[in-house]
């Protein structure tokens, strides 16, 4: 499928019992899951009451083992270099943490980056004495690829950035990322946390040597899941922070190995039928089709942000040269969180973001607390007009 027809969006409704209740514009938060994802987990929770837990997952390992193929077609990689994790968080802390640091060696990110991912940063400075570099924007707002370029030396040990941030509705330029580092031979960690599901990923194309996401977000999967993709370049060089018997084989008194594939990031302990759910998701997008996906999101974003962008005294404060399918704006003399309580009194979803999540970007733009609006492929115009018909009443 290249292009959602509109008979497509009702029927992907129809599959979305939760758009009958509200109009759901959190996606970037956490998004609706069609009725074959909750029909997933609930029916093997089910299954696990009356027959075992251990007993369950036994009788349904082929099952859990196909979402790893799922997954590795979703991103265009082998099903090896997977791993299935309960947090986005998670899945890039595996990679992050597992890197060896010491005093001088240089960490390059963007200013857009998300809170967690910075406090990493600035913890194992601290610990190691490392230092962590703020990549300048460009005029458009996304990073400044010359700047990345200017910044390489034998020093940086690896670059880390944001897909698409929090704030801004910015898609940063990642496959100019990859390239770079690749010609360079430096790591590079791509947080797609808000990427995966709005837009059509392939780590060959991003060339990207490890990939965090969360089944929670775009993905529309259940919340406690997430996944990552790491490539064999990459697994060679790092031991991971933890280790346990799923991760390892303990093969003499003193001895262990750690597993080849991405299972070297697991840990043995999960609720399969969230990682079912996962699955039912990845392949539920898969069948819409990534490139259908991303045209629709894209266009739905573009349309809220001219809408947003006639109201007096609404700024709309998103950037780049390419822009996701996230919205942010303020409403002058309002909070942001009084904005959403509004919009919530009207069965309107959204959430706000606010400096503590993006100090980095913070230093330069100066941004206020903000509302976020985050639209996907199940959302409609007629929706849209609702959250701007509050907007403009309030403005």
């Amino acid at each position: 499928m290249t292009t959602l027809r509109e008979e497509d969006v009702d029927r992907l409704r129809r599959d979305t019992p939760g758009t009958d209740e509200v109009v759901h514009l959190n996606n970037a938060g956490s998004a609706l899951p069609p009725r074959q994802v909750t029909d997933t987990v609930l029916d093997y929770l089910r299954e696990e009451s009356v027959r075992g837990g251990y007993e369950t997952a036994a009788a349904h390992s082929d099952r859990i083992r196909g979402v790893y193929d799922s997954i590795a077609g979703f991103l265009g990689a082998d099903a090896a270099d997977i791993s299935v994790t309960d947090s986005a968080t998670r899945s890039w802390q595996a990679v992050f943490y597992a890197f060896r640091f010491s005093p001088g060696d240089r960490i390059l990110t963007g200013r857009a980056e998300y809170a967690s991912n910075a406090i990493a940063y600035l913890q194992i400075a601290r610990r190691t004495g490392a230092v962590v570099e703020v990549v300048e924007d460009d005029e458009s707002g996304q990073l400044d690829i010359a700047d990345l370029e200017r910044r390489l030396d034998d020093k940086v040990k690896l670059i880390a950035i944001t897909h698409v941030p929090t704030q801004g509705g910015l898609i940063n330029p990642a496959e100019e990322v990859g390239a770079i580092a690749e010609r360079a031979g430096i790591p590079f960690l791509l947080d797609a946390c808000q990427s995966a599901g709005q837009l059509d990923l392939d780590v060959r194309r991003l060339r990207c040597d490890a990939l965090s996401a969360t089944g929670r977000k775009y993905v529309r999967g259940p919340r406690g899941t997430g996944f990552l993709y790491t490539h064999p370049r990459l697994r060679e060089r790092l031991q991971p922070a933890m280790l346990d018997l799923y991760s390892a084989t303990w093969t003499a008194p003193t001895e262990f190995e750690i597993a080849l594939d991405g299972t070297r990031f697991e840990t043995w302990e999960r609720n399969y039928g969230l990682v079912l759910g996962l699955g039912a998701a990845v392949d539920y997008a898969q069948r819409t089709g990534l490139q259908a996906i991303e045209e629709r999101v894209t266009a739905l974003a573009a349309r809220l942000r001219a809408d947003l962008e006639q109201i007096p005294g609404v700024t709309v404060h998103d950037q780049g040269k390419r822009k996701s399918g996230i919205v942010t704006f303020s409403v002058a003399g309002i909070d942001a969180a009084d904005v959403r309580e509004r919009l919530a009194a009207a069965k309107i979803n959204t959430s706000i973001t606010r400096p503590t999540s993006y100090q980095f970007d913070q230093e330069v733009r100066r941004l206020p607390g903000m509302v976020r609006a985050s639209v996907h492929y199940y959302n409609t115009e007629d929706e849209l007009r609702a959250l701007t018909e509050v907007v403009d009443k309030l403005a």
